[in-house]
């Protein structure tokens, strides 16, 4: 099967790992991406092994760990990689999810940008060493929060152990959203899944079965033979468990066709 369906657990920060395990299983969901921020905190090796136990009891595998290294920035703020690789290795995280900086790519400097690309390579490299795969994320305010921008970055980190995970792009249209996710192909490892839209702010939150034709396109253009690749649930209408056993199931359907 191509796609694998999983959650990331940040979408739901009130439960614990146990509480995010069984809700993953109630879903009919098969993977989860660890979040650092409450769930595996960088540096906690007790907890990351902790975690790694209940994932691998409740039959679930880890996707992906959500570290929160902003590349360039956290090194110089208290989280050296190292720390963030040691912590995935206890997880059994298979990669690490890096932001590419803190800064929007429509200002900022060609040096900090420089930075940024050094850190990637660095951090891909010291990541193939310990086999795990490193991925950043498409976000707002950083070099991939457009489609131009983020195939630059990839075009200049060119590290074979450097990914790239992907989203539809929140107010863009589904043609914009599907040529942005043709130009990553070659480096895509996971796709987030949701259905939000963006006519104001705030950004509005749907049941994931109102955007059927988006993802039913998304889905075709990622589906590549013998690759598999997580699409992770996040961020549900209300934060309401119940609305992700739906959304999930809505997933599960469509993941029948690959």
């Amino acid at each position: 099967m191509p796609f694998t369906p999983g959650l990331v657990s940040i979408s739901f920060r009130q439960l614990d790992p146990a509480g995010i395990a069984d809700l993953a299983n109630r879903a009919g969901l098969k993977a989860i991406e660890w979040g650092a921020d409450v769930h595996v905190p960088s540096g906690d090796l007790a907890r990351a092994r902790e975690v790694a136990a209940i994932t691998a009891d409740a039959g679930l595998r880890t996707a992906c760990y959500g570290s929160y290294y902003r590349l360039s920035v956290s090194e110089q703020n208290g989280m050296p990689f190292s720390q963030v690789l040691e912590t995935a290795a206890a997880l059994e995280a298979p990669s690490i999810r890096v932001w590419a900086g803190n800064t929007p790519s429509a200002t900022i400097t060609e040096e900090a940008r420089q930075a940024v690309v050094e850190d990637a390579l660095r951090c891909a490299d010291l990541a193939a060493s310990a086999g795990i795969k490193l991925t950043v994320e498409y976000h707002g305010g950083t070099l991939t929060d457009c489609d131009a921008s983020a195939v630059r970055f990839l075009n200049e980190a060119p590290h074979p152990n450097l990914f790239t995970l992907w989203q539809p792009i929140n107010g863009e249209t589904r043609a914009n959203n599907l040529t942005a996710l043709e130009h990553v192909l070659p480096r895509l490892l996971n796709l987030h899944v949701f259905h939000w839209s963006k006519p104001a702010d705030p950004i509005i939150r749907h049941p994931l079965a109102e955007g059927r034709e988006n993802w039913s396109a998304y889905l075709e253009l990622a589906n590549t033979p013998d690759v598999e690749r997580f699409c992770l649930m996040e961020f549900v209408l209300g934060d309401d468990p119940e609305q992700l056993l739906t959304d999930a199931a809505t997933l599960r359907e469509w993941l029948k066709g690959y």
